[in-house]
């Protein structure tokens, strides 16, 4: 390691008393609590990548992008001292610094050095254990490679404040970062992005950010013995842009095996395997399309601008068809808008995302559990981000953050990828929308889900009643639909099963049974009456509503930097 006259005097003067006073802050906190959880930290966030890390990839044949990549930085090695090299898990970032390693000598320094180090310490120096392993290298070699760093010094970037060495990260790193520049030694880093800012300052940096179809190509020939697998890799690369090499190798593997490697069974393995939705599929219940009766226009349009751009990749393409970026579904209580979201929920599967009630406005993982969502829907773009009932979010008029990030996001400012990312957003009342997020241009397809007409309502209750067994089977359907006008579809739902409800308590108590419609005709009246009594009570809760959300007022552009929806 570097000995403390290595170094200028104000390196001497500063970072190593930084260095001795954390030594005696430790001391202090022997007795904390604090020890025990930084240990448990310690284990969970580094340990179990050692092992990964020793049986990564030593292949010499790179991918194209790795090969840029390495390419990169034995071009570059001469113009600097420290080098960046980032890339997300599974994109060679541990294969390229091997073969750098192996081209540049020197030392090669992994987690599973890290952890040996730790081993000998107190638990929270978990800075000094990572300043003695890359000094000792840097000591003893002109080229030092370091893997995986943003493992390493993930327990120091994300405890708690409580931490009596809190920020103490810096200290070290500067000493690591003015030694390497001032003996004229190469460090090179890979991270996953993160890395501490005294040796951000100081480096030149290359990543990787996804593959191309020809990585595609180049692992999965790797992955599958050399042979040429007969897929068509453009076609997988614009269904799942983000896919990495842990993944492509899964979906190599078990379609090799199944004797499937043709491109519908590989890209179907990755819709259901692979790309990951924030929707659990077998707790929704099982809905098509189809199934909605009186709104043939919506269901022709939801198939056309978000079901066949995502189903239909080869019509798509040659079209130049994507996804409308912003969807309203607009509609009364009960008249189908979630049904649509379950039915698109199982087209989709990992191309569908869902924000609803369960992301509780105002909390505080709000913010990071609805951008967590929209980070995963870029990633398995294109896909579909579901916002139920976002009329409710929006009428306390407080919900400013989210209302801002949606502008963003419907604007496509954020990335490329956001471009391909439809945002679609049910409502039962309009008018507690932001004018500006639901203008012509953010909003491209409004949808509005009407009260079923007598056909429709007719339609509905011959699909309860085909389920039902006799005698219920055989209710008069034209003389329910004549006393239903104004019942949504899940009005008439509840009709049938309060219904059927009541038919089995005759049955159970032993009452003289009446004719089956009666038990519907009566349910019906049930229904309406609920209705009347729940319109009253939305009247006086309108009454009492506080003012109208700062959106509307006429400031509102002054104040949110828009023209309030005014085109």
């Amino acid at each position: 390691m570097p000995c403390r006259d290595c170094f200028p005097g104000w390196v001497r003067s500063a970072s190593f008393d930084v260095i001795e006073h954390a030594r005696q802050r430790t001391q202090v906190a022997l007795a904390c609590p604090l020890a025990s959880a930084a240990v448990l930290l310690f284990s969970i966030a580094v340990c179990p990548r050692a092992d990964n890390i020793m049986t990564g990839s030593q292949n010499d044949v790179l991918s194209p992008a790795q090969k840029r990549a390495y390419d990169w930085f034995v071009d570059t090695a001469a113009s600097g001292n420290i080098f960046h090299f980032w890339a997300p898990t599974g994109r060679g970032r541990t294969t390229v610094l091997s073969a750098l390693h192996r081209k540049l000598r020197g030392a090669l320094v992994t987690v599973k050095d890290f952890v040996e180090a730790a081993r000998q310490g107190h638990p929270l120096a978990l800075e000094e254990a990572l300043y003695r392993v890359v000094g000792d290298a840097l000591a003893e070699h002109d080229c030092v490679v370091v893997d995986d760093m943003h493992v390493a010094t993930a327990p120091m970037f994300e405890s708690c404040h409580y931490n009596p060495r809190a920020g103490f990260l810096d200290s070290p790193m500067t000493v690591l970062a003015t030694y390497a520049v001032a003996a004229g030694k190469k460090l090179f880093l890979g991270t996953d992005g993160s890395l501490p800012q005294p040796l951000r300052e100081r480096c030149f940096g290359f990543g990787i950010e996804q593959f191309t179809p020809e990585d595609y190509r180049h692992l999965c020939q790797a992955f599958l013995g050399g042979s040429q697998p007969p897929l068509d890799f453009a076609e997988i690369h614009r269904f799942a842009p983000k896919l990495n090499a842990h993944q492509l190798k899964s979906a190599c593997i078990w379609n090799q095996r199944f004797g499937r490697l043709e491109t519908e069974p590989f890209i179907e393995y990755l819709r259901t395997q692979q790309l990951t939705s924030n929707v659990e599929i077998g707790e929704v219940a099982q809905v098509e399309l189809s199934e909605l009766k009186g709104v043939d226009d919506v269901i022709r349009s939801l198939e056309a601008n978000i079901a066949l751009p995502l189903e239909n990749d080869a019509v798509a393409t040659r079209l130049g068809l994507k996804p409308k970026r912003g969807v309203l579904l607009v509609g009364p209580p009960g008249t189908g808008k979630t049904t649509v979201g379950r039915a698109l929920a199982h087209r989709l599967k990992g191309k569908f995302f869902l924000i609803d009630g369960t992301f509780i406005s105002g909390t505080q993982n709000f913010y990071g559990m609805v951008h967590r969502v929209f980070e995963y829907a870029k990633d398995n773009a294109p896909s579909v981000i579901f916002i139920d009932d976002s009329d409710v979010i929006f009428e306390s008029g407080q919900e400013h953050g989210l209302y801002r990030y949606l502008l963003t996001m419907l604007d496509g400012l954020e990335s490329k990828s956001a471009g391909r990312v439809c945002v679609m957003m049910t409502a039962m009342d309009v008018g507690n929308l932001p004018p500006a997020l639901i203008r012509s241009g953010r909003i491209e397809l409004w949808l509005e889900m009407r009260l079923p007409d007598e056909e429709a309502r007719a339609d509905i209750l011959r699909q309860h009643f085909a389920a039902a067994p006799p005698p219920l089977d055989d209710a008069d359907v034209a003389a329910l639909v004549e006393m239903t006008d104004g019942f949504t579809g899940a009005d008439l739902k509840r009709l049938v099963e309060d219904g059927k409800a009541q038919f089995a308590f005759d049955l159970v108590a032993k009452n003289m049974p009446q004719p089956v419609t009666d038990y519907f005709v009566a349910a019906a009246e049930a229904v309406r009456a609920s209705k009347e009594r729940y319109a009253q009570a939305e009247l006086r809760a309108n009454a009492n509503r506080p003012s109208r959300p700062v959106w509307f007022r006429p400031y509102a552009s002054a104040v949110y930097g828009d023209d309030g929806g005014e085109d």
